[in-house]
């Protein structure tokens, strides 16, 4: 069931040791087949060295496992809630990349002082309140919380980052942990100043509308 999905989702996974987004067994991504409505995410506490594509285990929206012989992710119950509730939303990851986790821990949200952060985010990088593991909470703070933005903090514990489709929800993980760590190190020097409004809001449009190929 949902093969290609669970392939692509499997490759996807790779790329966040790659990309230095998690350690050992944390993190996630999981994504949702438009069609069918179903969910495919990575099974709970699996190295991703070990992961195959028929690893990915298959939920409905309620929670209950339609194919898989491992248990999904400790967080599954929070990504359903984004997606019951986010019906543009196909794909989410979760991180505790080390940058923007920082500001997670101090509940900060990350300034947007970069023109990469005005591109991708269209402004600040949110961080929400401490919601436990294990439940919907995070997922209702993900949904209070992240606004218009691609990617948000949750105070104490770490980021999400939610796409139309898995790709682009691991693209804006990937972008919120390098604008971190930039951030991160202008803080170390001064105060960085933060783009006007009103500059962020053409630099956005620029990039979500003329950037790239048509």
């Amino acid at each position: 069931m949902l093969e290609a999905l669970r392939e692509e989702l499997w490759r996807l996974h790779l790329e966040l040791p790659k990309n230095n987004l998690v350690m050992w067994t944390g993190g996630n991504i999981s994504a949702r087949d438009p069609q069918s409505g179903l969910v495919a995410i990575k099974p709970s506490g699996v190295r991703y060295e070990d992961l195959r594509p028929e690893h990915m285990v298959v939920v409905d929206l309620d929670g209950k496992v339609v194919e898989g012989a491992l248990s999904p992710s400790s967080d599954t119950a929070s990504h359903l809630y984004i997606y019951r509730h986010r019906p543009d939303v196909n794909g989410v990851v979760h991180t505790h990349s080390r940058y923007a986790t920082a500001f997670a821990a101090l509940n900060r949200p990350i300034p947007c002082v970069l023109t990469a952060m005005a591109d991708e985010f269209g402004g600040p990088i949110p961080c929400g309140e401490f919601a436990l593991i294990g439940g919907e909470e995070i997922g209702r703070v993900v949904v209070e919380s992240i606004g218009s933005s691609p990617a948000v903090l949750l105070k104490n514990h770490g980021v999400f980052t939610i796409g139309p489709n898995a790709l682009a929800a691991v693209k804006a993980a990937v972008m919120t942990e390098d604008v971190a760590a930039t951030v991160w190190l202008a803080l170390q020097i001064g105060a960085p100043e933060e783009i006007p409004p009103d500059q962020v809001a053409r630099l956005h449009h620029r990039y979500t509308h003329v950037y790239g190929q048509r």
